[in-house]
């Protein structure tokens, strides 16, 4: 129960600032292309998604790789991340990556609930996965893994964070995301997403009862930031009757308990 070919949907948005535009058609490049990771995407695709024309695509990957930025491999033409990438990632890790703090936690969830436990981080209108600790329990589920992303609303990670946003930060969410049903299934239009997104604040953890791919159960809880901002989630998968009625609220408590401990332990970091 693999789920492969994600495709990252950019908005393009350009402001009165000059320089914004290419400023933002070139971030949204960089976006697609490392969401691609090693297999790198060909300029044609980068050109599709990001809703460019080829040649301003062609000319601002260019640019891009002259700074070292992106990479094009040589053979096949694809275009991968580049070497000045990774030296920006070490710097901004010991800021953003709570992936050394969170470990420890992720195991535990797993370990007690003996389900699939992951860790995502919010990444503008996406949830990234950071983490996978595989449960003792001999059937899994594989639709989320490291690095694997998806939109806000549509796995249970995501669905955790958006619920526990401001009001207005949701409304501007839908407006930017009117194909999410198209791309993901009538479960995922606006007023059915806003009725779950009801119910996960309500509840205090979100439910995603086989919406990705049928049989493969998820639950998800946001974890903030010292401010209280829904920055990452900690989420269970598995397979339909290990989420039964009976056992899903124990598993939404442990949930909840290792998502507090998480908030808890950024708030002492400092982050």
């Amino acid at each position: 129960m693999d789920v492969v070919g994600h495709s990252v949907h950019i908005v393009d948005t350009s402001g009165t600032i000059p320089g914004t535009q290419s400023v933002a058609r070139a971030a949204s490049l960089l976006r697609l292309v490392t969401s691609a990771g090693d297999e790198g995407l060909p300029v044609a695709e980068l050109a599709k998604r990001a809703q460019l024309t080829r040649p301003t695509t062609h000319r601002l990957l260019t640019a891009l790789r002259n700074e070292g930025l992106v990479d094009q491999d040589g053979r096949t033409g694809r275009w991968m991340p580049g070497p000045e990438l990774y030296l920006m990632g070490t710097v901004a890790a010991s800021r953003y990556d709570i992936t050394a703090i969170a470990r420890d936690i992720v195991r535990s969830l797993a370990v007690r609930t003996e389900e699939s436990a992951f860790l995502s981080v919010r990444r503008g209108d996406e949830t990234v996965c950071l983490v996978r600790e595989e449960g003792s329990f001999p059937i899994r589920s594989f639709v989320l893994s490291e690095s694997v992303r998806f939109p806000l609303g549509v796995a249970s990670a995501g669905l955790a964070i958006l619920a526990f946003l401001p009001p207005h930060d949701v409304d501007a969410y839908f407006e930017r995301h009117p194909d999410l049903s198209q791309r993901w299934g009538s479960s995922h239009s606006e007023q059915r997403l806003r009725a779950r997104l009801h119910e996960t604040h309500s509840r205090g953890y979100a439910v995603n009862p086989g919406l990705i791919v049928e049989g493969s159960y998820g639950i998800g809880a946001a974890v903030f930031t010292r401010e209280g901002h829904p920055q990452w989630a900690l989420s269970l998968t598995g397979v339909e009757f290990r989420f039964s009625p009976d056992r899903l609220p124990e598993l939404g408590r442990t949930l909840l308990a290792h998502a507090h401990q998480l908030t808890t332990r950024i708030a002492a970091s400092g982050r």
